[in-house]
């Protein structure tokens, strides 16, 4: 092949590999977003079990039937002392609005 048949042929490749890093970076950051999410709602397994379905004799309370909403609700009530606990009052204290919200989202039963 001629250097002028070939420039065509490297520009091709040239925009796949383009496109195809373009598209890796958009998995990449969805999939660093799903494991951000994932990671705030794994902090509750120590006490309320992978994903909320508890503790065998753990004493703490299944928060797997509960709604996104209604988890956001206690989260919120934690934080703002209008719920009284043991250590979740401390805990909802270090998060801010927007990570209990995503706790909640990730966390809640699906309806």
């Amino acid at each position: 092949m001629r250097t002028k048949e070939l420039k065509p042929v490297l520009l091709a490749i040239s925009i796949s590999a383009i496109s195809g890093l373009c598209w890796s970076g958009t998995s990449f950051a969805q999939t660093a977003d799903q494991l951000y999410k994932r990671a705030l709602a794994a902090t509750c397994a120590n006490c309320h079990g992978t994903d909320g379905k508890g503790v065998p004799e753990g004493g703490m309370p299944l928060i797997n039937n509960l709604t996104s909403q209604e988890i956001l609700t206690k989260l919120k009530g934690y934080k703002s002392g209008a719920l009284e606990g043991t250590i979740m009052p401390q805990l909802a204290k270090g998060y801010s609005d927007e990570q209990l919200t995503t706790i909640a989202n990730q966390l809640g039963k699906k309806q």
